[in-house]
């Protein structure tokens, strides 16, 4: 098999390449990282020295594709599927890729700060920095809850790469910052997102790690 995608089920980032291999049914090798494993560790570092996940190596062309927004556009150049995830349109293509990097920088940035600082040692701690993140999300939400007053999906009435970006990003930022009460269209998008086959499916691979989400606790029960 020509693809192999390095990925741990639990991280985040990677549910957005997992979204866009599923909607295409693309074939791939699954190759689990362990970065708790010294081994794992070593050995992925090797191949990728920043250490973030996902990474998909391409053997047909010897090739090893970083950052998940390249990954998904490789995917549409080189290994298209019936769902065409980026319009060939270019002014809509810039409208994709804004709410893409929406989506990675203010929504999915913001809620790893958050994440990463109940991980930290008491003496470590950024309140600050959460704080500001908190507030970073309720912008973003604001945000969304316009952009979707007339849409189905991120830019319009088709499903793609802004979309493969926002699930991860909204299901983990909702759980430490729920949607409140204001923000009905953005509730009603993340519905639509949820409800998707690609989107369960990547779920039910990532729920045996669950208990191990920092915030488990406030996760609610249907989406465990």
């Amino acid at each position: 098999m020509a693809l192999t995608l390095y990925f741990h089920p639990l991280a985040s980032f990677c549910h957005k390449v997992l979204i866009a291999l599923y909607e295409n049914e693309t074939p791939f090798e699954r190759h689990i990282v362990d970065l708790g494993n010294d081994t794992s560790r070593s050995q992925y570092y090797a191949l990728w020295p920043v250490g973030k996940m996902p990474l998909l190596h391409d053997a047909s062309r010897n090739r090893f594709v970083p950052e998940t927004t390249i990954i998904i556009e490789y995917l549409e150049r080189h290994y298209p599927g019936p769902r065409t995830l980026l319009p060939t349109d270019a002014a809509a293509q810039l409208d994709v890729r804004l709410w893409d990097r929406f989506y990675d920088h203010y929504v999915h940035a913001s809620m790893q700060k958050i994440v990463l600082d109940r991980l930290r040692a008491n003496d470590e701690k950024d309140p600050r920095g959460v704080a500001e993140a908190r507030a970073m999300l309720q912008t973003a939400y604001g945000m969304i809850e316009r952009q979707m007053a007339d849409k189905t999906w991120a830019t319009g009435a088709s499903f793609g790469l802004a979309d493969c970006a926002a699930f991860p990003a909204l299901f983990f930022a909702g759980i430490i910052e729920p949607f409140a009460p204001a923000h009905p269209h953005a509730s009603a998008y993340f519905e639509r997102l949820l409800a998707r086959a690609s989107v369960q499916r990547v779920l039910a691979e990532a729920r045996p790690c669950f208990p191990m989400f920092p915030f488990y606790e406030a996760m609610p029960p249907r989406l465990r």
